[in-house]
C-alpha cells in the first residue's frame, strides 16, 4: 500500500506538461508491491485490468526521486529529463531498431528516426512530424526520439522530431513557428495529405497549434494528426483533480495550467492559436485526429472534452484511453499498454495519410 502523509510528487510522467512547484520538493514515499493508494479515507487499488509491467512501472515511477522544482535553474530539470529520457531511448534502441541522424530543416534542428532496413516501399512518399512533451521546458532530442523510435520502426516509415523553441528562452507563438517552418519545406518533397503530425503532453498541445498556425498562414492542412495526453483545451476538469489522487499524491487545490507556464507569458488563452478548442469554425478544418490518455492521466478530461468538440465539428476524430494509465504512459517501452498505443498509432496514420 502507498500511504501519503503529505503530498508526494507525481510521477515522471504525470507531470511532464503540468505540475506544480511544490509538489516537486515534496518527499519520495516507500511503496509496496501492491501499488494502492492511501489518499485520506480512499484506498484506491491499482486497476485489475492494467497489465503487472503497468503496475511495476507504476511503483517505480512513484518511488523516482522529485525533479527539480520549476521555479529552479532550467539546466537542471533539463539535465534531471534528459537522464530519464535517454535511458527510454537506449531501451527502445532494442526493442525497436532504427537509425538515427540530425539534420536542420528550414533552419530548425531535428532528429530524423527511419527503421533499419529502411522505410517501406508503401510509405515512401510519407512523413510524420513528432513535437515532443516536456512542459514547453525541456524534452528536446532525448525526449522527442521516446516519442518516434518505435513509430518509426514499427510504422517502417521517416519520422521527423522537431527541436522547437521552448521556454523561457522562447514564448509563443514561437514554437508553431518552428513547426510551419519544417512542415513547409516538407512540402516541397511530400503532398501535404501525406504528412502526419503527432506529439504527446505539450507536443500534442503544439500539434493542435501547430494546425491551427498552419491554417492562419494558408498552409495546406495535414494528412492527419495525433494529440496525445494534451490537445485543444486547458488542461482543467474532473482528471485534473482525480488524476493527481490516481497517480498517488495528495489533493490539488489549483492544478497549474498551461497558460501558467513561462513559455505562454503574455499569451491570450482566448486565442484559438492557443487553445483551438476555443473556436468550432476552425475545428471544422481540422484534418482526421487521433488522441490518446489514459484513465490514471491528469489531462484525460481535457482530452476527452477535445475529442467531443472535434466530434460536434464534423471532424474524423478517435479516442482511445487506457485503463490505469498515467500521463504519457507509453514512454516506457515494456508495458504491453506502450505496444498497444504504438499499434493503434501506426495503423490509424496508416489508414488516413493519403487517403
Amino acid at each position: 500500500m502507498i500511504e501519503r502523509q503529505t503530498p508526494v510528487p507525481l510521477s515522471l510522467l504525470a507531470w511532464s506538461l503540468l505540475a506544480c512547484a511544490s509538489s516537486f520538493a515534496a518527499p519520495a514515499a516507500t511503496v509496496s508491491p501492491s501499488a494502492d493508494i492511501a489518499t485520506g479515507p480512499l484506498n484506491i487499488p491499482f486497476s485489475h485490468y492494467a497489465s503487472e509491467e503497468a503496475r511495476t512501472q507504476f511503483i517505480r515511477d512513484a518511488t523516482r526521486p522529485p525533479a527539480p522544482g520549476l521555479g529552479g535553474p532550467i539546466a537542471a530539470s533539463r539535465r534531471y529529463y534528459d537522464a530519464i529520457n535517454s535511458d527510454r531511448v537506449e531501451r527502445m534502441k532494442k526493442i525497436y531498431p532504427v537509425v538515427i541522424t540530425t539534420e536542420k530543416v528550414a533552419g530548425v534542428a531535428t532528429d530524423v528516426v527511419v527503421p533499419v532496413g529502411g522505410v517501406s516501399s508503401e510509405n515512401r512518399a510519407r512523413v510524420l512530424i513528432n513535437l515532443h512533451g516536456g512542459a514547453f521546458l525541456w524534452g528536446a532530442h532525448s525526449g522527442g526520439l521516446v516519442e518516434s523510435i518505435p513509430i518509426a520502426s514499427l510504422g517502417k516509415l521517416k519520422v521527423i522530431s522537431v527541436d522547437y523553441r521552448q521556454g523561457p528562452e522562447a514564448t509563443f507563438p514561437a514554437a508553431s513557428e518552428d513547426v510551419a517552418a519544417v512542415y513547409a519545406a516538407l512540402l516541397k518533397s511530400y503532398k501535404p495529405q501525406n504528412v502526419g503530425i503527432y506529439g504527446c503532453s505539450a507536443g500534442g498541445m503544439l500539434t493542435a497549434q501547430s494546425v491551427a498556425w498552419i491554417d492562419s498562414h494558408g498552409l495546406p492542412r495535414p494528412g492527419a494528426i495525433g494529440t496525445f495526453c494534451a490537445s485543444l483545451v486547458e488542461a482543467w476538469g474532473d482528471s485534473a483533480f482525480v488524476g493527481p489522487i490516481l497517480s498517488g499524491q495528495g489533493p490539488v487545490e489549483h492544478p497549474l495550467l498551461l497558460v501558467d507556464l513561462p513559455y505562454f507569458k503574455g499569451a491570450d488563452p482566448h486565442d484559438p492559436l492557443v487553445f483551438p478548442g476555443a473556436s468550432a469554425a476552425l475545428l471544422a478544418k481540422f484534418p482526421p485526429t487521433l488522441l490518446i490518455s489514459g484513465t490514471r492521466d491528469f489531462a484525460l478530461s481535457s482530452v476527452v472534452r477535445s475529442h467531443a468538440l472535434l466530434v460536434q465539428a464534423g471532424v474524423d476524430a478517435e479516442l482511445h484511453v487506457y485503463e490505469g494509465m498515467w500521463h504519457s504512459f507509453f514512454s516506457d517501452p515494456e508495458l504491453p499498454e506502450s505496444r498497444a498505443a504504438y499499434d493503434v498509432i501506426v495503423r490509424f496514420f496508416d489508414r488516413r495519410l493519403g487517403r
